[in-house]
């Protein structure tokens, strides 16, 4: 049994067209097409298989250049013909060696600073400043976390944007530290932010207390 396989893709149009999208940046990747055997062995090996066009054949996504496109979810759309891909790809997935076959700026946002950040961490670098602060524990992490959050107010008071930006990019990354710490993911907090936007948008009334941001 595959998690994927509520998943019923209509191949009766033909073959299924797939968008490959970065599981943390949710930056587009790449547009490929699957007939159902690709689609089959990308359920059971959770790796991005494709059918080829050109060359008329199944391919593995990165089988020369071992750039391995890691499934981590997978949603079709309402008619059931195209295919949305939550990839962790293990390369670049472009084969000029770029992240995206489409020119878009590299992302880099909290969701890809956690994983950053749990990559330091499972991989027990002892040269990591991470480990260090892992290795410390909460009371000094906390500290580190107060110190930045300080260095912001005097970056703010001096009315100095370039220091309230690196300052807050320190912020954050502590912030992160702290959130690893104490076994709290970004999805966490991101899931709070909804259900107080969904509180404040379904609200009918004149009251102000709903209001949490």
């Amino acid at each position: 049994m595959s998690k994927y396989d509520k998943l019923v893709p209509d191949f009766s149009k033909g073959l299924l067209t797939v968008v490959l999208q970065h599981f943390t940046n949710k930056n587009v990747l790449m547009v490929g097409f699957m007939n159902e055997e690709a689609f089959e062995l990308t359920k059971r090996d959770e790796v991005v298989w494709f059918f080829s066009r050109s060359k008329n054949r199944l391919w593995k996504k990165g089988e020369s250049s071992e750039h391995y496109q890691f499934v981590k979810d997978m949603y079709l759309d309402c008619d059931q013909d195209a295919l949305l891909i939550m990839i962790d790809p293990a390369g670049p997935t472009c084969h000029r060696n770029t992240e995206s076959c489409f020119d878009v700026p590299v992302a880099f946002g909290l969701d890809d600073l956690e994983e950053t950040i749990r990559q330091r961490a499972v991989g027990h670098d002892e040269k990591s400043y991470t480990n260090y602060l892992l290795d410390k524990g909460t009371d000094k992490i906390a500290k580190k976390f107060g110190e930045e959050a300080f260095e912001v107010v005097i970056g703010a008071k001096n009315h100095d944007k370039e220091e309230v930006a690196n300052e807050t990019a320190d912020l954050l990354y502590h912030l992160g530290v702290l959130l690893y710490d104490q076994g709290v993911d970004v999805a966490d907090v991101t899931k709070v932010l909804i259900e107080r936007h969904q509180k404040k948008n379904n609200f009918k009334g004149e009251r102000k207390d709903v209001d949490n941001y």
